[in-house]
């Protein structure tokens, strides 16, 4: 199944260094993720060593969540599915980490329930479909960031194209697995939950992992502190970010089913 991932694309930037610790000949992937997680020392919120397991160690009737929360196992299948979960706990295990106890602590108080609720649908949103995009704290930044909100498609990625990339003042790192499972074959319609992060200066000076860790740390701690709502996220069509697909003009992003307007509040 690896071999319909296309790791040049700029979409897998954020777990290539994971996949590339990962044995992917084994028959399975579990004792290679669980010997990186143990190798940097990983834990869950309970400061239980995190592992990865085969899925039948869930117990029936058990919520996912609710293991991982009370045993530090992240049980775990041999699929794209699982599989790209189990790179972003090894590249943003501090986030996963608190997502995880975000969920713990609502399974304790509401029990699983029929519905989730609106805190764990938050959490899910993330952990399967976020993307985060830095911006720099700049008049052009906060320009972009409001462009994208407000879902001024032209704006964003024709006027201020030249903001993305390596050297400009926006970057988009992809954390949801169920987003990266779908971006194995791509196609045009794909939207992430996008959470907007403000960084300075230094971010931007910092190599590849420390960006990464520097996005750990300061989302963690955000969610920490404030907690999470649907309200946080700005969608961003995957396939629009500049240079992140070929044919980019104007007929492509005038595309209204995949760009479409934002819809005037009643």
């Amino acid at each position: 199944m690896f071999a319909e991932i296309d790791w040049s694309r700029p979409w897998y930037a954020s777990v290539r260094a994971a996949a590339a610790g990962t044995d992917l000949e084994a028959s399975s992937v579990i004792a290679s993720f669980s010997a990186q997680a143990a190798a940097r020392e990983l834990c869950n919120h309970q400061g239980l060593p995190l592992a990865f397991v085969p899925q039948s160690a869930l117990p029936e009737g058990v919520a996912y969540e609710e293991f991982i929360g009370a045993t530090g196992g992240v049980p775990t299948r041999d699929n794209l599915h699982d599989f790209f979960n189990g790179l972003v706990w090894l590249s943003f295990p501090l986030i996963k980490r608190q997502l995880n106890a975000l969920q713990a602590a609502q399974i304790a108080r509401d029990g699983v329930g029929k519905s989730r609720g609106p805190a764990r649908d938050a959490a899910t949103l993330f952990d399967e479909n976020a993307a985060l995009l830095v911006v720099r704290g700049t008049e052009q930044g906060r320009a972009l960031a409001r462009a994208l909100r407000g879902h001024e498609w032209r704006t964003a990625f024709v006027e201020l194209r030249e903001l993305f990339g390596e050297a400009g003042q926006a970057q988009v790192w992809l954390f949801g697995h169920a987003l990266m499972e779908k971006l194995v074959a791509p196609y045009k319609a794909i939207t992430a939950h996008t959470r907007i992060v403000t960084a300075d200066e230094g971010f931007f000076a910092l190599d590849e992992a420390g960006r990464r860790a520097w996005l750990d740390q300061t989302v963690a701690r955000e969610l920490a502190l404030e907690g999470l709502s649907k309200s946080c996220f700005t969608p961003l069509p995957m396939l629009g970010v500049p240079g992140w697909w070929p044919g980019q003009d104007e007929e492509f992003y005038g595309d209204a089913a995949v760009f479409r307007p934002k819809r005037s509040a009643q």
